[in-house]
């Protein structure tokens, strides 16, 4: 309690500085900035892809490619998939953990 009294005038004066500061931050106006545009005119580069993909709308696909011989020619270099055992139905649980049967029914909410 006796720094505030000793200490009131410089608590009150820090208290007026601050509330002044943020006054002056909230009150005052944004500095008008000149937001400047640009336009960009197409490039090279966009051109050249409208270009490929004019192109590409012109290929359509028949299936005459499947009847060639040269397809017909490749080898499949595949690996069969092999079908493994499925896991236990709760992987999380403890491996000392015994899944119960549902055989007898619901216990939650038994048959009346």
């Amino acid at each position: 309690m006796q720094f505030f009294s000793q200490y009131k005038l410089y608590l009150f004066l820090g208290v007026a500085v601050v509330i002044a500061i943020g006054a002056w931050f909230v009150l005052s106006e944004p500095s008008q900035e000149e937001l400047t545009t640009t336009s960009v005119n197409g490039s090279g580069v966009d051109k050249d892809l409208v270009g490929t993909l004019l192109q590409l709308r012109t290929v359509s696909l028949s299936g005459t490619v499947f009847s060639d011989p040269a397809f017909q020619s490749l080898q499949d270099f595949g690996t069969q998939i092999i079908p493994e055992p499925v896991g236990r139905p709760n992987p999380f649980a403890p491996a000392s953990y015994r899944p119960t049967s549902t055989a007898s029914g619901n216990k939650l909410f038994p048959a009346r």
